[in-house]
């Protein structure tokens, strides 16, 4: 295993968010012949933001949800990824988003943020989390509240934390492990 100048281990993970709310999200779905599934919609324009890190090698995840995606939420979660892996040293893979830029951006002494080419999502495996969290837990579901929708999407975050081989299996992309 890599060691950094802290003589840690070294770990890589790929961060991203996404915005999870009321606003409903239609898609196929199976009826039986001849019946037409209905789905009701919801045009509520209320958000919460998952910020999730994702280790392609062995399929852990670092998560937190936020009511804002802004600089200073960015430094409470590197703090917290941080803290959880305080043992080791995180090179974390970062899109380009302005909170991820920001001079104001705390950065952990164990943490090294690495950044993805512009306007490049299909490098980032954590994009597939996101799809795959809208498939099983957001797919043509309509949330009363903001509350209900955000209690989602826990919940289908730590389905995947407790399913560590699921997950290594969405973001353990080839080129990724074949380069470490």
């Amino acid at each position: 295993m890599q060691r950094n100048a802290m003589n840690r281990p070294v770990r890589l993970m790929f961060q991203d968010e996404a915005r999870f709310g009321r606003i409903s999200d239609p898609r196929k779905c199976w009826a039986p012949a001849p019946l037409r599934p209905i789905v009701k919609l919801a045009l509520v324009r209320e958000y919460a933001y998952a910020y999730a890190a994702v280790s392609p090698t062995d399929g852990a995840i670092a998560w937190m949800l936020a009511a804002k995606m802004d600089t200073v939420t960015m430094g409470s979660f590197l703090d917290s990824v941080s803290k959880r892996y305080s043992d080791e040293f995180v090179i974390m893979v970062v899109d380009g988003a302005p909170s991820h830029r920001a001079g104001q951006l705390i950065v952990p002494e164990n943490i090294a943020l690495v950044r993805l080419p512009a306007y490049s999502p299909e490098l980032n495996p954590v994009e597939h989390l996101w799809d795959e969290l809208r498939e099983k837990d957001f797919a043509n579901r309509v949330f009363d509240t903001l509350g209900a929708a955000i209690a989602q999407a826990a919940q289908g975050l730590k389905r995947m934390e407790e399913n560590s081989d699921v997950l290594q299996s969405i973001v353990g992309w080839n080129w990724i492990l074949k380069s470490i």
